[in-house]
């Protein structure tokens, strides 16, 4: 993987860069469509290709390893050929859906045991079979395995759990050592900050992290029901640290406000769900604010579902017909409305590598958050 840093906004530490691996240019800051399971739920991958037009997407370790399995990846060639998708995949490690298992994980020193969620049986998951796992996977850019801290969390739990990481990080980068890759193409190491929302405790975490000398490095932990500005507290105490030649991926985040707050603090990658699942509850966000589509307001509004029209589906339907189609619980009203809000999230990203890249990013993005706060 290379990474090259373009330039950087006068007025913040947004940055505008581009990732090369060998399925292609990801151009950054970036947002990733969540395909978890193989699958942007709800998106044919031509649509996605076509119409979203991500250079990246994201699968998840967990659900992967559960189903289909990795014995069927292998036999397929791995997730790019699995799912017919030729562009970058990044996979994370398992570590988040493992802490949302609350109830039905035990965490030791030698990895996790954890229930599945399909069928109640038991599986373990080390740093070291993680990194066998996502090598069978085969995406692009592979995630450290790491413990996801809850929220709020005791300090003495935040620092025992982040030396813990910081000691599965060491395990993850021995291990890879001895793994060749599977599929012909590199696949790149990304290690995660940890540290809860301790300014002292991310510090120490980032300085392990950046001293790892990896080629991308992560954020992990934050928008796990903290205030937003704890969590852009956080960023900015860790970009501080982490080295400016090297992309930096904040996990799981966010709203488009988010988005952009933390692309104004050095961030160049984000994944989240919320565009699609937030969609399949008819939640739309829009330059102007965000829509709620099963509004009774939106019955008669013969208007696009958004004049901007990014996708084909925001100029094809309108407002009144996609609101009869949550009516009526119709699939099609899921899908049309979950192209819509990916479709947003990869021009909002675009339209701020532009600004950045014009010296005007910050003007620009203040005026959009303004913007998007609405409700319509």
């Amino acid at each position: 993987m290379k990474f090259d840093l373009l330039t950087t906004d006068p007025h913040s530490q947004a940055r505008a860069g581009s990732i090369t691996t060998d399925h292609g240019v990801i151009e950054t800051p970036i947002f990733m469509p969540v395909g978890t399971v193989a699958s942007v739920k709800g998106v044919h991958q031509r649509e996605l290709k076509n119409d979203i037009n991500p250079d990246i997407i994201l699968g998840n370790t967990y659900h992967l390893y559960l189903r289909p399995q990795t014995e069927i990846l292998e036999k397929a060639g791995g997730l790019h050929k699995f799912m017919n998708w030729d562009r970058n995949i990044l996979t994370d490690s398992g570590g988040y859906q493992v802490y949302s298992l609350s109830s039905n994980r035990k965490i030791k020193e030698e990895g996790v045991k954890f229930k599945s969620h399909i069928d109640g049986s038991y599986h373990f998951f080390s740093p070291e079979n993680v990194m066998e796992i996502q090598r069978t996977i085969g995406a692009d850019i592979i995630m450290a395995f790491d413990e996801c801290t809850p929220y709020p969390c005791d300090y003495n739990y935040a620092r025992r759990s982040m030396h813990m990481t910081h000691r599965w990080l060491d395990r993850c980068i021995n291990h890879l050592e001895k793994l060749p890759f599977q599929y012909g193409f590199e696949q790149t190491f990304f290690p995660i900050v940890q540290g809860s929302t301790y300014k002292d405790l991310r510090q120490q975490s980032a300085e392990y992290i950046a001293n790892a000398g990896a080629q991308g490095n992560a954020i992990g932990g934050l928008s796990v029901g903290e205030p937003a500005e704890e969590m852009y507290a956080m960023t900015e105490v860790v970009t501080a640290i982490l080295p400016q030649d090297k992309p930096r991926y904040l996990m799981g985040v966010g709203t488009p406000i988010n988005i952009l707050e933390n692309i104004a603090l050095g961030i160049d990658m984000f994944d989240c769900v919320m565009p699609t699942r937030n969609a399949r509850n008819g939640m739309l966000f829009t330059a102007n604010g965000s829509i709620n589509i099963k509004n009774k307001k939106w019955e008669d509004d013969f208007s696009p579902i958004d004049e901007m029209g990014i996708t084909f589906v925001d100029t094809e339907y309108t407002k009144a017909y996609l609101r009869h189609l949550f009516a009526a619980n119709e699939y099609l009203g899921k899908q049309i409305a979950t192209i819509h809000n990916l479709g947003f999230y990869m021009w909002l990203v675009r339209e701020a590598r532009k600004h950045i890249i014009a010296g005007d990013f910050k003007v620009w993005k203040d005026q959009m958050v303004k913007q998007m706060s609405q409700r319509l």
